[in-house]
């Protein structure tokens, strides 16, 4: 017979048991838990604290609070709370950043502050400018005859493509000037908005002289004799652009002068065609001193000085290309894309009208005068190209040159080949020492 009362109690013992293993699991998982949530919630506030300390420390260096907060007070402060677009949830706030951004400028236009109030502008000035190119003050004090209309033509062009100011002085007849002259041709370049690039035909302009901040200076260059004979059959005869040009240029002149025969000019000593008429790029580099339009050692020195001194880059225009490259890799604002459009059809066009009509080469006895008359401005000349190179060569740039209108060897034939000089210039009194305290006080 079955104990059926045994093994009700035995089920029943088992079950209880079992009861009793599962609530001890339970409780065990349970206990286990707020140990779990303890760690998290000291990771969470370490975290918290980190994040305030980094937070601290950036506030302190970088003199107030994130971007980010200031134009969130700027809008409270300016706008109110109508304009903002918030989302509350529990323990959350969402601020639509995008929107602040959006509304910011013209809350400073619609909304009134209130009196007594703090806003952005008070606390942080004006907003800042835009950040400008290096440099953004160029002058082109661009010498005579030496591709300067070509170079002003592509400046038009390039002005116009680069948003950069440029203004061309309509004087050309006036490149030294008096100290009031000089300050006021400078308190005028420097009111010019930048970037800009200033040109005209004027000797080199010493700003720090007058405390006033200095520019950055380019320009170009040619073989000296060359030049000379340029710019004396354009001003009788004019360029390619028309013939009524030169008459219009130099309306004074008389039939017997400006047929006069460049030989003559040159052998029969002509005030045009020596010096110190002759002796015309290194004052463009001297400088305005008195000095620097007296032929000699001191002017040419001086000029050699500013050139490394002022100059970002001088050229030589029998080499205008590798000239305009340089430019380029120098000045990527001003000059991105010049070589392109020197080299487009409808330039070529353009350019080829400035060429000077109905030049003639003097004799080789003429251009042995005229040399010896002109030796400063080829020891200024032969440095600059130099320079040039150089230049080049730092860049990396690889290129053929031209050749000078007049070779080295040509050119040595007629300092050989030249005879004692007609007109010995006197030496000059004044050293290097009183010129330099003359340019120091006004």
């Amino acid at each position: 017979m079955k104990n059926f009362n045994s093994s009700a109690l035995h089920s029943h013992s088992q079950s209880t048991n079992h009861i009793r293993e599962r609530n001890s699991r339970k409780y065990s998982l349970l206990s286990v838990l707020p140990l779990r949530f303890s760690l998290r919630g000291y990771g969470f506030c370490m975290a918290t604290l980190f994040l305030f300390c980094f937070g601290s420390l950036f506030y302190q260096l970088n003199g107030g609070p994130p971007k980010i907060l200031l134009d969130i007070r700027q809008y409270l402060g300016l706008c109110g709370k109508n304009h903002w677009s918030v989302k509350m949830a529990p323990s959350r706030l969402f601020i639509h950043k995008d929107r602040v951004a959006r509304h910011l400028v013209s809350c400073l236009h619609d909304c009134k502050t209130r009196k007594g109030g703090s806003t952005y502008l008070d606390d942080h000035g004006q907003p800042a400018p835009r950040v400008l190119p290096f440099p953004s003050q160029v002058i082109y004090n661009r010498v005579g005859k030496c591709g300067s209309r070509t170079v002003v033509i592509l400046l038009r062009l390039l002005a116009e493509k680069h948003q950069f100011n440029l203004v061309s002085s309509d004087i050309h007849n006036k490149t030294r000037l008096t100290k009031h002259e000089q300050v006021d041709l400078m308190k005028n370049i420097s009111s010019i908005p930048q970037p800009f690039l200033y040109t005209r035909h004027v000797h080199f302009l010493n700003f720090t002289r007058f405390k006033i901040e200095q520019p950055v200076y380019i320009n170009i260059i040619r073989d000296p004799i060359n030049r000379f004979l340029s710019n004396y059959f354009f001003r009788r005869f004019g360029d390619w652009r028309g013939e009524q040009n030169h008459l219009i240029r130099t309306p004074g002149m008389k039939d017997d002068e400006r047929y006069l025969d460049i030989n003559v000019c040159i052998l029969e000593n002509y005030p045009e065609c020596s010096n110190p008429r002759v002796f015309y790029i290194i004052p463009y580099f001297c400088g305005q001193h008195p000095q620097c339009r007296e032929p000699g050692v001191w002017a040419l020195e001086r000029a050699k000085q500013n050139v490394l001194e002022n100059y970002l880059l001088v050229g030589i225009l029998e080499e205008l290309e590798d000239v305009l490259l340089l430019l380029e890799r120098l000045l990527p604002h001003y000059f991105t894309g010049v070589l392109n459009i020197y080299k487009s059809p409808d330039y070529k066009k353009m350019g080829n009208m400035t060429g000077t009509v109905r030049k003639q080469t003097p004799t080789l006895e003429a251009l042995q005068v005229l040399y010896h008359r002109m030796r400063y401005e080829y020891e200024f000349y032969n440095f600059v190209r130099d320079q040039f190179h150089l230049t080049k060569k730092k860049i990396g740039l690889k290129s053929v040159s031209k050749p000078p209108a007049y070779s080295n060897d040509f050119l040595q034939q007629l300092a050989l080949r030249t005879p004692e000089p007609l007109d010995e210039d006197e030496e000059l009194e004044t050293d290097l020492e009183d010129a330099n305290s003359w340019l120091v006080h006004p």
